[in-house]
């Protein structure tokens, strides 16, 4: 791979185009590299000490789900259980073991749309299973599942960057010019009364929606947390389909465009969802483009075309298997003519229902990669909205801007920054997203809102001072909002508190052959405070408003040590199991956008060397500490973290006002 070429100055875009494309071919080289590293060559037994495989697994389940693709659910045994790096919507493979006639190992692929502990659900890409999985394939525990390595992000980012630096006198041309800061962005005149929907919404809300509606070219909504920027962003989506045909909605991540979906279908605007969605509820289900291709006048017609054609193939495959003379062979082949020209009919008919389904609506939304769906390449689209730009990679944030005339980005770059896998791209710049550079580049193009309406003061203290200049403002409804004022069951505590594990010998464990490291035992001490704290908490008593609890811990491995101990915590594991699921565990990715009344961190992170690895992009304890309301509760070794000066601020902070405490008073209370 060559050396990407020298910075470029700011205004030139075309030589900062191809720097950009240089380093995310670096990444994608390391990103497969690293598991490649993992997987290939391994034994079955390797990859699952490695955490990319269960094995064996038994189909629990069989359906068939939106599109007609097949859903699995996988279970492992219970002697099995481990750590691992699963999660949802990891692409993954079904496998058995022994090999085909071919000597291959026969695969089925599909995306993990459901994760529980040592059950798994796929959701395969397929209409129908392969033979080999309904017949002996599946027996002796002869099953197993891969994690996978996906190219199609890549190869999507790649097409796109190569449309952005071949523009030339047309409108990608301008909005990469803008976006890039050589050229200026327009913005035209709006009256104060050109906004139509009804809201609530406070004056900074509002001038960034203002904001959006006059922008010519680009326009940023600059969110801290908790200051409504989904809010302020769906308002701002809804005074635009007002003026425009068409708008598409995109985020990097799967929960994001969710959430967006969710949002504006409540409104009662026309919405369709493109993709996999990966939380399960009617609402969002019901605008799926699979729901809506299925309530089409015409889905029974195309459904039937496709069961004949397979009641065909197996009619030819019988008849293969009771004669071999030449009758047999001729009705064999037309079988399968007739099968294939039903299956181009099916096909086509879909095409033509998915063009009307699409047709019809206001709104697309869907991931950055998503963008590139088939189907939306023959629609012209007015306006893109971008949330959570500043957590994507500026390659992928150029899909969805190659199909618009207008871009809105949303999002806060001292929150969320993108993953980077190559330490070589990172350093030279490809952390930096095409929000940071747009921001940074057209400051004016920007506005920010100030009131939060989610934390406690003292929990957005830190944040404010640290990262925003101390220009957050805490709602009244909120300020001195603590467990205490929520029910007075609760002894008045400090809303921030930090239990401190040094010299406890507490060391974290990485798996081999991943860059993912556990500490159980920090893991187990911060369950312990976390029931105590909730010793008085009834969730009957609060039916219509429970008390919500987030675990967060940067690391996969740590994640799933968290998972199992509560599953056998008598406490915990029924908030978890809760028809609400009032317990939730999950990376600082998984809780992006969301918030919990209490919020518990297991930094991880303890070793000798005081390495703390990528904790030191301190955006992300940004985002991980301003998902509490009420309480937070961080647990960690304040010998490790505090060689870097971000916890040394953080641990200064706390002490002073009165949350840190010694893991030993815990020792001494147990």
């Amino acid at each position: 791979m060559p050396t990407p070429p020298p910075l470029p100055a700011p205004t030139d875009p075309l030589a900062e185009l191809r720097r950009v494309h240089a380093l995310m071919q670096l990444e994608q080289q390391e990103d497969r590299a690293q598991f490649k590293l993992k997987s290939a060559r391994a034994s079955i037994a390797e990859r699952q000490r490695r955490g990319l495989t269960w094995y064996p697994v038994t189909v629990r389940s069989e359906d068939i789900g939106f599109g007609g693709r097949w859903v699995l659910e996988l279970e492992r045994p219970a002697s099995q259980q481990g750590l691992h790096l699963f999660q949802v919507g990891a692409n993954a493979q079904l496998f058995a073991a022994a090999p085909s006639s071919t000597g291959e190992t026969p695969t089925l692929q599909g995306v993990v749309t459901d994760l529980r502990r040592n059950r798994l659900v796929l959701t395969t890409s397929q209409e129908d299973l392969p033979d080999w999985l309904e017949g002996g394939g599946r027996v002796g525990g002869k099953l197993g599942v891969d994690l996978v390595f996906d190219e199609v992000s890549y190869r999507e980012s790649d097409h796109a960057m190569g449309e952005v630096m071949k523009a030339r006198g047309d409108r990608l041309a301008e909005l990469r010019d803008v976006l890039l800061g050589a050229r200026p962005a327009r913005f035209g005149a709006l009256r104060a009364d050109d906004l139509f929907y009804p809201s609530a919404l406070n004056d900074s809300q509002l001038a960034a929606v203002r904001h959006v509606m006059s922008a010519q070219d680009v326009a940023i909504i600059h969110g801290p947390p908790g200051t409504g920027k989904t809010t302020t962003l769906v308002q701002a989506i809804l005074e635009t389909v007002r003026r425009e045909r068409r708008v598409l909605v995109c985020a990097p991540s799967n929960t994001a465009v969710d959430l967006l979906t969710e949002r504006l279908a409540e409104r009662g605007v026309k919405v369709v969802r493109l993709g996999n969605p990966s939380r399960v509820s009617d609402l969002l289900l019901k605008h799926t483009l699979d729901a809506q291709v299925m309530a089409h006048r015409s889905y029974a017609t195309m459904r039937a075309l496709r069961q004949t054609a397979q009641q065909l193939r197996e009619e030819a495959h019988d008849l293969a298997g009771r004669t071999r003379r030449k009758l047999g062979f001729e009705a064999r082949q037309q079988m399968k003519h007739e099968a294939r020209q039903l299956i181009a009919e099916a096909d086509a008919l879909e095409r033509r229902i998915t063009d009307q389904v699409l047709e019809s609506v206001q709104i697309i939304t869907c991931t950055l990669v998503g963008a590139s769906h088939r189907h939306l390449r023959h629609l012209s689209i007015d306006t893109v909205f971008i949330d959570e730009a500043a957590q994507a990679l500026e390659p992928s944030s150029w899909i969805p801007v190659t199909r618009a005339q207008r871009v809105v980005l949303a999002g806060d770059h001292h929150q969320l920054p993108p993953t980077v896998k190559s330490d070589e791209a990172a350093r030279q710049g490809l952390r930096e997203t095409l929000f940071e550079k747009c921001i940074e580049r057209q400051p004016d193009t920007a506005r920010m809102l100030t009131v939060q309406y989610r934390m406690h003061q003292q929990i957005m203290a830190f944040s404010s001072e640290r990262f925003y200049g101390g220009r957050l403002q805490a709602h009244a409804t909120v300020r001195d909002a603590g467990l205490e004022a929520w029910d007075p069951a609760f002894a008045p505590d400090r809303p921030v508190e930090f239990l401190d594990t040094a010299g406890f010998g507490f060391l974290e464990h990485t798996l081999a052959g991943s860059r993912s490291t556990a500490n159980p035992e920090e893991a187990d001490l911060l369950l312990q405070r976390l029931a105590q704290l909730l010793q008085p908490y009834d969730p009957s008593s609060h039916a219509q408003h429970p008390l919500t609890i987030g675990v967060i811990a940067p690391y996969r491995a740590q994640i799933n040590h968290l998972k199992d101990a509560i599953e056998a915590h008598p406490t915990l594991h029924p908030l978890m199991q809760h028809p609400q699921r009032l317990l939730s565990v999950g990376t600082v990715d998984s809780f992006q956008g969301q918030e919990r009344d209490v919020i518990a961190i297991s930094l991880t992170r303890s070793n000798r060397a005081g390495e703390i690895g990528f904790l030191s992009d301190v955006r992300r304890m940004n985002v991980g500490m301003t998902r509490a309301r009420r309480k937070l509760l961080m647990v960690g070794d304040s010998s490790t973290l505090s060689a870097h000066p971000f916890f040394q601020d953080l641990l200064n902070h706390v002490k002073r006002i009165g949350g840190l405490r010694s893991g030993w008073e815990m020792v001494d209370q147990g």
